[in-house]
């Protein structure tokens, strides 16, 4: 066996001792869990993710006029890029109301429409330079994502582009571990598929690749990946 064969190895076996640890913890739906954590949600999120917000808000191209932000939260990518400029529409999506009422407190003065509910659900409306969204779609299936990605797809003018910046895994084998633990933890607690409940399921960054050209998108390019947090640009 070489040495990354046995990197991968011990990593996964963490991997699954770690599972093992919080295998009596509740899943918590995720709405739930956010409102919960809204206190403290923005110190947290700056604290590991603050210069890649910026790094996100700097990839939004200049040209994009009119933005989609799905799973926006509070608005802390927004935050970065309305530092940068101000000369944007921006429309976002999240199904916590605590979160969308914090955002709306921030940047009422802006040109900001929030939807509250699930961009799974929610209509996008009208066509987009650019749909962006951070941190928020690994808890997700392939399947679930691949629809997603289509309707992104479709709801972008020409040549307009899909920024994800997201927690997403190496391999499969990763993958597998967690997709598999989650759906073991909803069994055992009875919780239906249809509910979203916060448990992290990322995607490796090929799989992510593939479903975006699969979905529709004519280039898809991995712009930087930091720690686990990679930013993917697909254009239509």
């Amino acid at each position: 066996m070489d040495i990354n064969a046995q990197n991968k190895e011990k990593y996964l076996e963490d991997l699954k001792n770690w599972l093992c640890e919080i295998e009596s913890a509740p899943l918590e739906e995720m709405g739930a869990f956010f409102r919960k954590r809204l206190p403290e949600y923005e110190a947290r999120m700056t604290k590991f993710w603050g210069e890649d917000y910026k790094q996100f808000a700097r990839a939004v191209p200049q040209s994009a006029k009119r933005i989609l932000d799905l799973g926006c939260g509070t608005g802390l990518e927004l935050d970065a890029l309305y530092n940068l400029r101000t000369d944007i529409s921006v429309i976002g999506i999240d199904l916590s109301p605590d979160m969308l009422d914090a955002l709306m407190k921030k940047h009422g003065d802006k040109d900001l429409t929030l939807l509250c509910g699930s961009y799974f659900a929610v209509p996008f409306p009208g066509a987009f330079d650019a749909v962006i969204s951070f941190e928020s779609l690994h808890h997700f299936s392939r399947e679930k994502k691949l629809g997603l990605y289509r309707r992104i797809c479709e709801a972008l003018r020409p040549g307009g582009v899909f920024l994800n910046g997201d927690y997403m895994v190496e391999s499969e084998e990763e993958e597998r571990v967690l997709m598999d633990e989650c759906a073991r933890l909803r069994k055992e607690q009875g919780i239906p598929e249809d509910v979203f409940v916060h448990f992290d399921t990322p995607l490796a960054v090929d799989a992510e690749i593939e479903l975006l050209k699969h979905a529709g998108f004519a280039c898809v390019e991995k712009l930087w990946r930091q720690g686990n947090t990679t930013l993917l640009r697909a254009v239509r």
